[in-house]
């Protein structure tokens, strides 16, 4: 009987622990350099942590820190993931400039059309040219922003009006655009944007509408000027990536639970958000009686053919590398056509 009975405790707790670790409950830190009230924050990550822990069963827990709480800058977030300081990030891609070569020609000037169609292109692409430079972590998805545009202390109406303007770019490419456009480009994350306006250090800075509410653009700028036609004048990049141990040690329905959040539709997801983020950011700066500029085809082609060597010389150094540039323009640019229904 007292057999039987250590028997029976015995049972009962190898079924308690089975149990406890089918039910293995892991905490994800979500890290990201922008206050929790700008867009991607408040309307892409919260969405995306809560819809991961439903579909959990509340086995998941993602806890949010916003504007680098963690520590460190911007540009260190990708190694922040990579090397498990965090399990989650979102950042630009261009914060590390040559890390990522293959993902740059989505910012190459006057590729992009809106949020939601450059990034289901830009993810698709990714899927089939990054892989290798995206081997150390496990990517959730490849998005980007909608059209960039310039906001100056000054009105923008010409090709002229950009000479010797000292714009903030967010990216290597950005900024030999910007100068190739006559201004001075001044490198620096988009955080540190306000103080920069604000104290003079930059003229202008090359944002989408999306970001301008969290920064308060429209209130240390009076000028805004867009393009005419389908494409932007540029877009940044960014990926929501995950730490390949974090991902690789979840039990395998949990690891579907977050492949079931990862991919293309959430790219779309992300680019929708920055897209109606778009249209609240323009909205401000009409409410404030700012000067909303957008110049007519003519103006617009003499940028476009101003900032075609950036396209040349960006093909060029693909090739350098071993790897065609050209091919890679022109699939972008099918891809981007494919999902604006162009």
């Amino acid at each position: 009987m007292i057999k039987l009975r250590s028997m029976l405790i015995a049972s009962a707790a190898l079924c308690a622990m089975t149990a406890t670790a089918l039910a293995q409950e892991v905490t994800l830190r979500f890290h990201q350099m922008l206050p929790p009230q700008a867009t991607i924050p408040a309307k892409a990550i919260v969405p995306w942590a809560e819809k991961v822990e439903a579909e959990s069963g509340g086995r998941i827990k993602v806890d949010k820190f916003d504007a680098m709480a963690l520590g460190g800058t911007p540009p260190q977030l990708i190694d922040q993931v990579t090397d498990g300081v965090v399990d989650l990030i979102w950042t630009v891609i261009g914060y590390t400039p040559g890390r990522f070569p293959s993902t740059e020609v989505f910012e190459l000037p006057f590729i992009m059309t809106n949020g939601v169609a450059t990034s289901r292109a830009f993810h698709e692409y990714c899927e089939m040219h990054c892989q290798d430079e995206f081997a150390d972590v496990k990517v959730i998805a490849w998005h980007a922003h909608g059209p960039g545009l310039i906001h100056s202390s000054k009105a923008v109406n010409t090709l002229e009006d950009m000479k010797g303007l000292k714009v903030r770019g967010g990216s290597r490419l950005v900024n030999q655009l910007l100068e190739k456009l006559g201004s001075e480009p001044v490198g620096m994350p988009v955080p540190a944007v306000p103080e920069a306006l604000s104290k003079g250090v930059i003229d202008a800075t090359t944002i989408p509408w999306e970001v301008t509410p969290a920064l308060k653009v429209a209130e240390l700028v009076n000028n805004h000027t867009g393009f005419s036609g389908d494409n932007g004048l540029y877009t940044l990049t960014f990926v929501v990536a995950m730490n390949k141990a974090s991902y690789d040690k979840l039990p395998d329905d949990l690891k579907k639970v977050i492949d079931d959040n990862s991919g293309i539709e959430t790219a779309a997801m992300f680019g929708a958000v920055m897209d109606g983020g778009d249209e609240v950011g323009l909205k401000i700066a009409q409410d404030h009686g700012n000067n909303i500029i957008t110049l007519d085809e003519a103006e617009t082609q003499r940028w476009k053919d101003a900032a075609s060597d950036i396209t040349a010389s960006w093909i060029a150094e693909m090739d350098a590398a071993g790897k065609d540039g050209a091919a890679l323009y022109e699939e972008a640019k099918t891809l981007i056509g494919k999902h604006s229904g162009m």
